[in-house]
């Protein structure tokens, strides 16, 4: 049977999950299909951060940056479970930045867009603050301002649960085979990469949103050239024991004029990153860290703190590609990380939009310039409607995740305050499906480790398309550094379980 679509969206990432969000709302049908999970690869490899980028004003990204920070404000109220304001301390160094020029910067930063929430930039002598004893002796004045942390493959996860809730198709694990112009549709083949079943949809436009993949979509998948071409930078960080106990985290400048962030991780730990590592293609699987990259970041946070970090002292490493928009750069630092769409539409002949590069940050305003693109596609589309909209989970009075967190524990007294506050962070107002009526941890099902348990692991199946352990550990909970070494093991043998039951059943 022949699925009947205007939009097939290719990826799952922040950028395809936004569109399908997006283009729903105002009135689309839509396919999306992702070959493996949701974030599965690029968008689950951020720094984590809602930001403007305070160093591509050094490449005079203003455009970006000005846009990057409204949608900071926009995005803080539209998911405070998952975004919240953190302070940033960027310890001055001779040497690298003049002062004046670091200031300047920081000037255009609090002002280059309004700010309602976040507090501005303020000078800090590190000699008494808290923050200086963590550091080595020789740093005296420091500068601080302001963005914010979000969770950011459970961003992913909640555009696409509000897409497929106003009506979209979401489909994980289903590659795009092939696709071919049909007079002024598209057909493609997709295929279920765990049953191979395939699936045929006719859609009107396609948009290619496969990040990393995107010229493979276009060259291998459709068939087609673009005269455009995406600059593939890996970015890896690490995870160590925490370096210091203050709350804010830290903006490092290194000698050869990239940055790098220790930021306080899951309360034991501190992240580090990232890297710039230019990269001639995209592995099927898993991209990793290099030893020099794991070294590289070990001597930046080494030349700051007073305790030393090596190697050995990493519990954990990630690495994604970022798929930027060649602008002819030849510093891998200084590519811009603005997006640029390509729309192959001759004329009478089904379109394809191209997504070249982005950023979470910017993703939701990505969206709504897509949907410009295809406007005269689609002339009875609906206006945008996204800016103020509430995500998942978000719609909590006057974005008060401090208020709503009160409620969830006069609601479930039975939760340990850390579980407690680790569902309202990740769920939101979401909880009450998840926990449903249950009065005790019992209800809640086996405990698989971390308080993670039963009924949350199936919550992610039923209503967030996790399929394996790993989708549950890294991607949804992101419990993996916290829970017990046999704890994958028995997830997927329990999902194993309730799949072979669900079979038995029907």
């Amino acid at each position: 049977m022949t699925t009947v679509t205007d939009l097939l969206i290719v990826g799952g990432g922040i950028n395809g999950a936004g569109i399908a969000r997006d283009a729903v709302g105002r009135g689309l049908s839509v396919v999306l299909c992702e070959q493996g999970d949701l974030a599965g690869y690029t968008s689950s490899a951020s720094t984590k951060l809602i930001h403007g980028g305070l160093r591509y004003l050094e490449y005079y990204e203003f455009r970006l940056v000005r846009e990057a920070l409204f949608e900071r404000e926009r995005l803080l109220n539209s998911a405070p479970h998952i975004i919240w304001p953190l302070r940033f301390i960027l310890p001055h160094e001779k040497g690298i930045r003049p002062a004046w020029f670091v200031r300047l910067g920081l000037f255009m930063y609090d002002h280059l867009a309004p700010r309602k929430k976040l507090p501005g930039t303020e000078g800090i002598k590190l000699t008494r603050h808290p923050a200086g004893q963590a550091l080595k002796p020789g740093f005296d004045t420091a500068f601080v301002y302001s963005d914010c942390w979000v969770e950011d493959s459970r961003m992913v996860a909640l555009n696409a649960i509000d897409a497929f809730e106003k009506g979209a198709d979401i489909r994980v694990r289903t590659k795009l085979v092939s696709a071919r112009r049909d007079g002024d549709t598209w057909v493609a083949t997709l295929q279920n990469v765990t049953t191979d079943e395939t699936q045929e949809v006719r859609a009107k436009v396609i948009v290619n949103a496969g990040g990393p993949f995107v010229a493979d979509v276009l060259n291998a998948k459709l068939g087609l050239n673009t005269t455009k071409n995406v600059r593939l930078v890996k970015g890896s960080h690490i995870v160590v024991p925490k370096l210091f106990d203050t709350k804010e985290a830290f903006i490092l400048q290194n000698t050869d004029k990239r940055i790098v962030f220790a930021i306080p991780y899951q309360e034991k730990f501190t992240l580090i990153g990232t890297t710039d590592i230019p990269v001639e293609s995209v592995p099927d699987k898993k991209v990793e860290i290099s030893q020099d990259e794991i070294q590289y970041l070990c001597n930046v946070v080494n030349h700051f703190f007073k305790k030393q970090v090596t190697p050995a002292d990493v519990v954990w490493t990630y690495s994604g590609v970022r798929p930027l928009f060649d602008d002819g750069s030849s510093n891998a630092s200084a590519v811009t990380r603005d997006y640029v769409f390509d729309l192959d539409a001759a004329q009478g002949r089904a379109p394809v939009l191209s997504i070249f590069g982005g950023k979470i940050t910017t993703f939701r305003k990505l969206a709504e310039h897509a949907l410009e693109e295809l406007k005269p596609f689609f002339p009875n589309m609906k206006p945008a409607w996204t800016e103020n909209a509430k995500m998942p989970g978000g719609d909590m009075p006057d974005a008060d995740f401090d208020r709503f967190f009160a409620t969830v524990r006069q609601r479930w007294p039975f939760l340990p305050e850390h579980l407690a506050h680790r569902l309202a962070r990740a769920y939101g107002t979401r909880m009450e499906e998840l926990l449903g009526s249950a009065k005790s941890m019992a209800d809640l099902g086996e405990d698989f480790g971390a308080g993670l348990t039963a009924a949350e692991v199936d919550y992610l199946v039923r209503r967030e398309w996790a399929r394996a352990a790993e989708d549950i550990l890294w991607r949804r909970s992101k419990l993996g550094l916290h829970v017990p070494v046999d704890a994958a093991a028995k997830i997927d043998a329990y999902l194993a379980r309730k799949n072979a039951a669900s079979v038995a059943a029907q």
